[in-house]
């Protein structure tokens, strides 16, 4: 499968207005609907929830595999994909990476989206 790149949401929101103010351009859709692709995936909306509510603020993947049942492949696959759309952010430290909610990301999602 391509790998399609991604306009980071912090980007989209700086270059777009909220969809009930203006019409998306063709490009921002499609960069948009991958991004909204990116967490319409239960796991993911759980791996970004456990993110966000872990005590730091942040995780590894081994805080994640036995609470949501799955392999480390699996969650490091949906670590990726969620790193890749502009959700979360990694930070290597010796052999662990460490994973966070990128700063603004869930507020330019809903910036985007309108209210």
């Amino acid at each position: 499968m391509p790998v399609q790149e991604l306009i980071p949401l912090r980007d989209l929101q700086s270059c777009c207005a909220p969809l009930t103010r203006a019409p998306l351009s063709v490009e921002n859709a499609a960069s948009l609907a991958s991004s909204l692709k990116a967490i319409a995936d239960p796991a993911r909306l759980r791996i970004l929830s456990m993110i966000a509510a872990h005590a730091d603020g942040e995780a590894c993947v081994c805080d994640l595999t036995e609470p949501l049942g799955l392999s480390q492949p699996t969650v490091s696959h949906h670590l990726r994909v969620l790193v890749d759309a502009g959700f979360l952010e990694r930070e290597k430290r010796g052999t662990w990476a460490f994973f966070r909610v990128a700063d603004g990301a869930l507020e330019s999602l809903t910036g985007i989206l309108g209210r």
